[in-house]
């Protein structure tokens, strides 16, 4: 999509849309808010910048609609393609390393009480198990802090794969 295009579309889709990136919904009704954007990059770094005041409630909320590691989702829409992407280095996964994540999940709920979250795209499986089996050792408020640094991420990646920059050829339309 064109950044062009998103600055006009209306709110509502544009709000539908940003949830696709994060579901938190006083995030999306910013991003959407402050539009016009003269650049993708410059809606990227309002988000990165409004990502940073995301709390244990926003993680939740967001949390309601994530997959766990590992498991297909079964929820459909752009949300869910988007997890099936990220999370596509789990079709390969060892059995060994498939099933640790899959107790190492059970772990992380029973002790945190959510969903572990970690940015899944450009990591293998083994290296998510390093990371989830490092951060079931963190305290409550560090893991918390952790998690929603993973879910800046995530939004940030969906959000830089769905926006791209006017091309000249659209300009030239544009201006006639």
């Amino acid at each position: 999509m064109n950044i062009d295009d998103f600055n006009v579309m209306a709110a509502a889709d544009a709000i539908e849309l940003a949830l696709t990136w994060a579901a938190v919904a006083p995030w999306a009704h910013e991003i959407v808010g402050a539009r016009p954007y003269d650049s993708a990059a410059e809606l990227e770094g309002f988000a990165s910048l409004r990502a940073q005041a995301w709390t244990r409630a926003d993680l939740d909320a967001a949390l309601e609609r994530h997959p766990r590691i590992g498991e297909k989702p079964i929820a459909t829409g752009a949300e869910a393609d988007a997890s099936r992407r990220e999370q596509a280095s789990m079709a390969d996964a060892d059995a060994s390393v498939a099933s640790r994540i899959a107790a190492g999940n059970t772990a992380y709920e029973t002790q945190f009480g959510r969903v572990f979250l970690i940015r899944a795209a450009g990591r293998s499986p083994a290296e998510m198990l390093g990371e989830l089996e490092r951060r079931l050792r963190n305290d409550d408020d560090t893991e918390a802090s952790e998690a929603v640094a993973q879910l800046a991420e995530i939004a940030l990646l969906r959000l830089t794969s769905t926006m791209q920059e006017p091309t000249a050829a659209h300009s030239l339309k544009d201006s006639s």
